[in-house]
């Protein structure tokens, strides 16, 4: 039987070449590879743009305060939030990047750093936070879920 958090699961695995396409992109900056690093950092500010910050958004309207109302804590989640506001500022300090033609040493500081950041964060959500959503959902409760994160990333790039 399919696990009742697997779509979560599948959209992670979904974003996470594009994740590794940060990592790839800062490893060409460090190897003297400046335009494929150019390249590869226009390509991730197009995934964090249209993908990664709707996807975080609907997480923070829908799944953040699902797993705070199964733990019992408004607080349960706010380390997870964290790392949201950091992906948005190095987001933010990449796009800054991008425009000022910053050099190969910043490109990768900040790939390496947005990969390592999002790695980290999607693990730490599949590993702690899907399970407990596992055990303490019932699957219309996911369902629903899920419903309510898709209207919020719908709303979320139609302002976009």
């Amino acid at each position: 039987m399919q696990s009742i958090m697997q779509p979560l699961r599948d959209e992670h695995r979904e974003l996470l070449p594009h994740i590794n396409g940060m990592r790839l992109a800062a490893e060409a900056a460090t190897r003297g590879y400046s335009e494929t690093a150019r390249v590869g950092a226009h390509a991730a500010l197009d995934f964090l743009d249209h993908h990664l910050h709707p996807h975080a958004l609907a997480e923070e309207a829908v799944l953040y305060p699902e797993v705070a109302r199964v733990l019992g804590s408004p607080d349960a989640t706010k380390t997870m939030s964290r790392d949201h506001v950091e992906v948005a500022a190095l987001r933010e300090e990449l796009r800054n990047a991008v425009a000022d033609d910053a050099d190969d040493v910043t490109l990768a500081r900040l790939l390496f750093s947005l990969h390592a950041v999002v790695k980290l964060h999607f693990a730490k959500e599949e590993e702690v936070y899907l399970p407990i959503l596992e055990a303490k959902l019932e699957p219309a409760e996911a369902k629903a879920m899920y419903a309510r994160m898709e209207e919020a990333a719908a709303a979320l790039h139609a302002v976009a």
